[in-house]
């Protein structure tokens, strides 16, 4: 019995290694397959796909180009009120005035937030009364409310938020200010981030660990509830749960995600992109990349 033993455990390395091989060959596929597609788009672009179930699974391009931010940047500030909550330092079930007014950081002089620019012109209507500060949260991530995201910003203070960013790994994503801070963008002075901040930041609220396993958990279910879905969730089949949070200014789009595959995989894919010339076709283009990405983790 004992000479069939050797040959026995030859034929499991032999397959293990092609097993080991063909997973190489499938992921070096998916990424010479993403690349083929970056280059057909009129932009510049950022793409990081993390297996949460396979950390050797990973496509990461571009990852530590730095790019305005746009609205991404209101998941930060989610995950800090979520973190200042369990401090002690507030209750995201109490209520604040909603203002139209803010400081630039600049030089201190007054602004307010535009109904016409802003993507949540409800909200506009309550202004100078009592909101909860989880409804103002809640609209800032699903509707990404600007007028939401400069009253909750003002609340956390956006350095602290950047500082907790740090501690989830993200090292190069800076929130500076509020939204519409033109003294502030003519300066140079805007939130940036890089693909891998954001991958950073998702993975750790897909893993539990973007404050306690509870505030994960809902960060989770509010970032499923968005409202903007026409990039990663654009060409999945229909019932497939997306919890992310896009952004876009002129010439930008993003889209940072955590698919859950129906299949019981789930995965962290972030698409950025900046210098598009033809909005409209950039996103579906990047809108095609995740479709790639979704076809591979079946």
């Amino acid at each position: 019995m004992a000479k069939f033993i050797k040959p026995i455990f030859l034929s499991i390395l032999f397959f293990a290694a092609i097993s080991c091989d063909d997973n190489s060959k499938s992921i070096d596929t998916l990424k010479t397959s993403i690349e083929n597609q970056i280059s057909k788009i009129e932009g510049d672009v950022a793409v990081a796909f993390f297996d949460l179930s396979d950390s050797s699974n990973q496509v990461l391009i571009n990852t530590d180009e730095q790019f305005h931010a746009a609205s991404t940047m209101k998941v930060p500030v989610m995950i800090e009120l979520y973190k200042q909550q369990s401090e002690g330092k507030l209750n995201l079930n109490d209520s604040i005035l909603l203002k139209n007014e803010f400081k630039s950081i600049v030089d201190g002089s007054s602004y307010k937030m535009d109904i016409g620019v802003d993507s949540d012109d409800v909200i506009y209507s309550k202004i100078g009364t009592q909101q909860k500060m989880y409804d103002l949260m809640y609209s800032m991530i699903i509707l990404s409310s600007n007028l939401a995201t400069n009253v909750l910003i003002e609340v956390v203070d956006a350095k602290k938020t950047t500082a907790t960013m740090r501690t989830l790994g993200a090292d190069k994503i800076e929130v500076l200010r509020g939204v519409e801070d033109i003294k502030a963008f003519r300066k140079g002075l805007s939130n940036s981030t890089t693909a891998n901040d954001l991958l950073m930041i998702m993975k750790a609220i897909a893993t539990g660990k973007a404050g306690t396993k509870e505030d994960s958990d809902k960060m989770i279910d509010i970032l499923k509830d968005q409202k903007w879905n026409d990039m990663i969730p654009k060409y999945l089949p229909k019932g497939v749960e997306v919890a992310h949070k896009t952004g876009s200014i002129t010439g930008v789009h993003h889209d940072a995600a955590i698919v859950f595959h129906p299949n019981g995989k789930k995965y962290v894919l972030v698409l950025l992109s900046k210098n598009l010339k033809d909005f409209d076709k950039g996103t579906d283009q990047l809108a095609q990349i995740s479709k790639s990405v979704y076809e591979y983790m079946k």
